[in-house]
């Protein structure tokens, strides 16, 4: 075919809504780790496998194994056929765009154009829009998911999606099982508000529940909501029903066993985890939830008089333990190289074990990040507890906190910089009252708390001690302007 009638049926090709066109692209994801969660996701038998076949398609093909992308299509187009006969057209939008695009990548270029014109004659009858596409609920809520499954800096945009397709269609249960998804992952904090409501995800939560009592996730996300909230009754209930209608569902009893380690119940919430290791062995959750179990109980051990005596039955018991958690975090790790939380894991429980040498080879390589790594912020926050706890270094320790508070204010390692900085300043003032720079952090901290008189006094006293430093005269500076304004 030549290359004026190839471009053209490019160009069509990009008025298509599927993963081919969606925001997440080669460049932008790790596709050997989104290949390994979708690989779960079928495995565990989740709700809307049609979906994670789609994605799944789109994956293989970038990776250059497009006969396998055939196959997802076909297995996904299966699925729609058997479960949504009535509403086939609608919901094979997605996949027939799949379909046009990997036969194109394969050079097929007639079948590609097969499935244009399969597209073209559905969205005839559905839209007076593109030819080739219709923005309909099932587009909008599959692409939600979509960009839900694929990285955090895309839930917003997913958000949006569901919120699209609950405008048309607010009584789908896929659409707002999604749209609740989205919100308990970007809500950090727990299900009040500060007004004393109940956040956005736990009333869509409930509203999910309203529209099909029997959705044993939403029940156990609810419930980690309600225990944050300090509703431990009423989340307890959540999560035993839940475990009763959904026994063998890894992603139930995943959630089930985060709330139970949560209240305490470690051997429960390992029994359930391992239970779930059976159906999914390579879950690079499942196992870092196992290892933050046993963390759990190495904890526990600390303080009992005879975990430092070798010849005590403690101390064997907490070696044990805390062989037990080095095994689940690199087992996490290695199944998922980007899963950054499990190997700083691995880091605390081997600084914990007096291994420091280990931990600061992660530290070292984790600080070579890019700044804009979401979870750089973490890394700073954990470092800096490394260097305060164990290498007794104050100094070093308040500057990684002081970088931890440059990143994202509204999440828990913010707050965790925050509060550290306060408790070593405050240390080191009672100390030493002539400490400038402890008087600094405090007037930074005053200052990002919107607490500006306080802050204007600390500067003040640090400028006392250090007459010439250019830093707190700006910072003052600043702080007296607005308020005269």
């Amino acid at each position: 075919m030549s290359n004026t009638l190839n471009d053209c049926l490019k160009a069509k090709l990009g008025e298509l809504q599927c993963q081919f066109t969606w925001a997440p692209q080669k460049d932008s994801i790790d596709l050997e780790d989104m290949k390994y969660r979708l690989h779960n996701l079928i495995q565990a038998g989740v709700k809307y496998q049609a979906m994670s076949y789609n994605h799944l398609a789109f994956v293989n093909c970038l990776q250059g194994n497009c006969e396998e992308a055939i196959q997802n299509l076909k297995e996904a187009e299966k699925i729609l056929r058997e479960n949504h006969e009535h509403e086939f057209k609608r919901r094979s939008i997605i996949t027939y765009g799949n379909y046009a695009w990997v036969y194109y990548h394969m050079g097929q270029l007639t079948e590609a154009q097969s499935y244009l014109d399969k597209l073209e004659r559905i969205c005839k009858q559905l839209t007076d829009g593109s030819r080739y596409t219709a923005l309909i609920p099932e587009v909008y809520g599959e692409k939600g998911w979509s960009l839900l499954s694929s990285a955090a800096q895309y839930y917003e945009e997913a958000k949006e999606c569901f919120e699209k397709a609950l405008e048309e269609d607010p009584d789908d249960t896929e659409w707002n099982a999604g749209y609740a998804t989205v919100l308990f992952r970007l809500e950090g904090g727990p299900g009040i508000s500060e007004n004393g409501e109940p956040s956005q995800s736990v009333k869509q939560l409930r509203r999910v529940l309203e529209l099909d009592p029997d959705d044993s996730v939403a029940m156990v996300l609810l419930a980690l909501k309600l225990q944050e909230s300090k509703q431990k009754e009423k989340a307890l209930q959540l999560v035993e029903q839940a475990l009763q209608k959904s026994p063998d569902l890894p992603y139930v009893t995943r959630y089930a066993a985060r709330f139970l380690r949560k209240e305490g119940d470690v051997e429960k919430a390992i029994e359930l985890l391992k239970k779930a290791l059976e159906i999914i062995p390579h879950s690079s959750f499942l196992h870092h939830q196992v290892g933050l179990c046993y963390r759990n109980k190495v904890y526990q051990l600390i303080n009992h008089p005879g975990s430092k005596d070798p010849s005590n039955p403690a101390f064997q018991q907490k070696a044990e333990l805390i062989n037990q958690c080095k095994y689940h975090f690199e087992k996490a790790f290695e199944q998922k190289p980007s899963f950054i939380f499990a190997r700083l894991d691995f880091a605390k429980i081997c600084s914990l074990n007096g291994e420091y040498l280990k931990a600061e080879k992660i530290y070292s390589d984790f600080l070579q990040l890019e700044d804009n790594h979401p979870d750089k912020q973490s890394v700073y926050l954990q470092i800096g507890l490394f260097e305060l706890h164990q290498k007794r270094s104050e100094s070093n320790a308040i500057n990684y906190f002081l970088e931890g508070l440059k990143f994202q204010r509204d999440t828990k390692a913010w707050q965790l910089c925050h509060e550290n900085l306060r408790k070593i300043v405050t240390k080191q003032i009672d100390r030493n009252p002539r400490n400038s720079k402890a008087f600094g952090v405090l007037g930074l901290l005053h200052q990002q708390d919107g607490k500006k008189c306080k802050a204007i006094e600390c500067f003040e006293k640090a400028l006392e001690f250090d007459c010439g430093n250019e830093e707190y005269l700006s910072a003052l500076c600043k702080l007296r302007l607005s308020i005269s304004q």
